[in-house]
């Protein structure tokens, strides 16, 4: 069980098992990088060929959107009331309107939980389903392992002039490649598609480059070398991504297909609206066209989570939007007959404490980090409408039912993707990694 945790005052463990086995031979890693590549047709027969991952960062309370406590004491049912969904006995939140309605539409998992309650940690775990090797800080931005959003970009990624990978607004603490290199780290568009005047960097050609220079090859690299491309945190060594980044500025600025996905303004008015015309709505959208685009991976990274005063205050105004925009996404997704090839997921770190609390010198209620439970929606790629897996206890302290982990979650991502989440992938040193150290995937969603 993790403690309960804040960012001001962290409780670690006293101790952290870290691998310190010898390096391998030369001779013996070829001999497993071989048998693993030889492995490598039987994986999973895939269901989608896109994921869209929209990140709540900074932990979301389970019990103000997907798993209320109806029946709990005060102090641990909060101000909501609960509301019923399409599937007869499961209730959501009153400010899940939308996806209340729609439940039918995809699935929710409510029993997924792991011990690392800080948020340097927990998204670490649960964007890599690999849990950090050494205790690490609450506000810390680490990589172990590589992102779910670069393992697809480098097993699915398209020769079609577009970034394989890419996040919206920023990206998230561990969302980078680590071992995989800077041609795997997300392409990130920081400016608003809300905006009039939104135009994505580096996808346009530059305005003092002309048509007629643009053949010289010399003037056009000066002209990318000054491009914010990849989240440079996220690229590794930045000498061996200097080549990438010039090679992914180039085929941005000649690809048609890039130029179309990113103009946002071609969409009709009433389907920007039915998004919400706020920033994360059309983030959304974008994500939309992005796959239609044949981008495999986008993650839409949606901050403000972490809720440790004001919860109800905050929520009574976001959530209504929020859930506009995801049921939104998901049902436009299904009329343009793309869900069935498009899995869409919305997590964060972890949920949050059971017992309502309020921090000294605050006079408005939260709810602290808690990774013991959490909820998590997955729509798409043959995911099955109507679902709930397992269950939390009566007052929302614990998954309890159907316990699950960050890597059968992680596990799942990929087999649904046909990816094998048992790979072995090496690193440039050749010691050899397994995508997810429990490959085994949630049953009841593949």
């Amino acid at each position: 069980m993790s403690l309960m945790r804040r960012c001001d005052g962290v409780t670690r463990r006293n101790a952290v098992q870290v691998g310190l086995g010898g390096m391998l031979g030369t001779g013996l890693a070829s001999g497993l990088r071989a048998m693993a590549e030889s492995r490598g047709s039987g994986g999973p027969v895939a269901k989608a060929t896109s994921c869209i991952l929209i990140w709540m960062d900074g932990g979301p309370t389970h019990f103000e959107t997907f798993d209320p406590k109806p029946d709990a004491p005060a102090e641990y049912r909060g101000d909501f009331a609960d509301i019923a969904t399409a599937v007869s006995g499961v209730g959501y939140s009153q400010h899940m309107v939308k996806l209340a309605a729609s439940l039918n539409d995809y699935a929710m998992i409510r029993s997924i939980r792991h011990d690392q309650g800080n948020h340097g940690a927990g998204n670490h775990y649960m964007m890599t389903g690999a849990p950090p090797r050494i205790p690490v800080g609450c506000g810390a931005f680490v990589s172990f392992h590589p992102s779910m959003g670069s393992v697809v970009a480098r097993e699915l990624g398209r020769n079609n002039g577009l970034p394989s990978y890419f996040s919206m607004p920023q990206m998230s603490r561990s969302g980078g490649p680590n071992f995989l290199g800077a041609r795997y780290a997300p392409f990130v568009v920081g400016d608003d598609p809300n905006s009039n005047r939104f135009k994505v960097r580096d996808v346009a050609l530059p305005r003092d480059l002309s048509e007629l220079r643009f053949t010289s090859r010399t003037e056009l690299r000066a002209k990318v070398d000054r491009m914010v491309r990849l989240q440079d945190e996220a690229a590794g060594d930045p000498a061996a991504a200097y080549d990438e980044y010039y090679r992914q500025g180039f085929s941005l600025v000649t690809s048609v297909q890039a130029q179309q996905a990113f103009d946002i303004h071609q969409e009709p008015e009433a389907v920007r609206e039915r998004y919400g015309r706020n920033s994360f709505g059309q983030r959304c959208l974008l994500a939309r066209r992005l796959v239609e685009a044949g981008v495999p991976f986008i993650t839409v990274y949606d901050g403000g989570w972490d809720h440790h005063s004001d919860l109800f205050g905050a929520l009574k105004k976001r959530l209504p939007e929020w859930d506009n925009s995801v049921a939104t996404l998901i049902q436009d997704l299904k009329e343009r007959g793309l869900l069935d090839s498009t899995l869409v997921v919305a997590l964060g770190e972890f949920g949050r404490t059971p017992k309502i609390s309020t921090l000294s010198g605050s006079n408005t209620p939260g709810r602290d980090h808690w990774a013991n439970a959490m909820s998590v929606l997955m729509a798409g790629g043959g995911t099955p409408g109507g679902t709930v897996v397992g269950a939390t206890d009566r007052k929302g302290f614990s998954a309890v039912d159907r316990v699950l982990s960050p890597e059968n979650f992680v596990a799942t991502v990929y087999h649904k993707l046909g990816i094998d989440p048992d790979k072995v992938v090496f690193s440039p040193e050749g010691r050899p990694t397994h995508l997810v150290s429990d490959p085994t995937p949630i049953r009841e969603l593949i």
